[in-house]
Parts: structure tokens; sequence; C-alpha cells
């Protein structure tokens, strides 16, 4: 069973809107065979500009599902953001199963994640091009004006401080964010 962490910026949380999150988001539990105890993390954000962004996380000890969307209307934002987490959940279980496939285990001793039945949004993911690159030592300054000079949304580099690769991309609000690793 999902407990529920209901928070709101610049909107006050009603009962009415904490049931329908809690109604839409626990959707989801069907998709699993043994419901786990989660939090569900949802953000509500209200915008001057009379837009409303609904963000969910729900970690779960295999997979981090997290999702994000903004519209005019608070609740279709809600609908578009559990649209997206089923969507993971379906690519999640698809995983799973392939590479039980692959490593030749019978479907009956697969240990079933998830309770979801095969969907025609199945898609393969096929790597279409490959790209080998040596990283530079710079600094995550540098990085974002070489990413840019690019046209990319990302860009991989050893970062001259720490010298650790990281990586900077562009954020869907125009700003940058960086992404450093251990």
């Amino acid at each position: 069973m999902f407990k529920y962490n209901v928070r709101g910026e610049n909107i006050e949380v009603t009962e009415a809107i904490r049931n329908y999150v809690e109604k839409k988001v626990g959707k989801l539990e069907r998709y699993f065979t043994d419901v786990p105890d989660a939090t569900a993390y949802v953000n509500l954000k209200v915008y001057t500009e009379k837009t409303a962004k609904v963000e969910v996380t729900i970690p779960l000890p295999y997979l981090v599902l997290r999702a994000e969307e903004t519209s005019p209307d608070l609740y279709a934002s809600i609908d578009l953001v559990v649209d997206k987490l089923e969507r993971q959940i379906r690519k999640f279980k698809t995983k799973i199963n392939r590479k039980a496939r692959e490593k030749g285990v019978p479907e009956r001793e697969v240990e079933v994640l998830v309770n979801v039945e095969d969907s025609s949004e199945e898609s393969e993911l096929e790597i279409v091009r490959t790209k080998r690159l040596s990283l530079k030592p710079m600094g995550s300054e540098e990085a974002v004006l070489q990413m840019n000079m690019l046209g990319h949304n990302f860009f991989i580099f050893e970062d001259a401080e720490t010298n650790g690769t990281s990586i900077v991309y562009r954020r869907k609000d125009g700003k940058y964010g960086l992404i450093e690793t251990d």
C-alpha cells in the first residue's frame, strides 16, 4: 500500500486535491503483485502564468518511478503524470521479461516484480549509433560552453577539480544541471 506525501507550492492542498491524487496514483498499485510499502512523493506547483506542474517520485527497492508534467489544469497534469508512470512500469516489465528469456529462465521461475499485461506500446530499445570519446579535464562552466557550441542537451567531461566523470545538461527551464559521479 502506498503512503502519500503531498506538498503544494503556491497552492493549498485541499482534501479534494489530496483525494484525487491518491485515487489516481493509487491505480499504479494494481501493477504490482506484492504491493510494496512505498511512499509516493507528490509535489504540486502553481505558477503565476496559470500553469500547474505535478511531480511524482516513488522510490521502490528495485526501481525509482519519477515523472513530472506541466499543463494549464492541475487535474490534467495529475492524469498525465500517472500515464507516464504507467508507461515506465510497462517498460520495466518488458525489460525484466526480455532478460529472463535471454537467460533461458522458464516463465514460471521468473520472479514477476510487476503484474502488467503486455501492451502494444512496447518498443524495442535499439542503439542506432555508438560514439567513443576521450574525456578532457575541465570545469563545469567550460563544459556548458562546449555543450552549447555543439548544440547538445548534455555534455560528459572529466571534472578538473574532482577528477571524476561529470555531466552537465540543459533543464526544461533553460537553466543548467550538473551530475557528479562518485
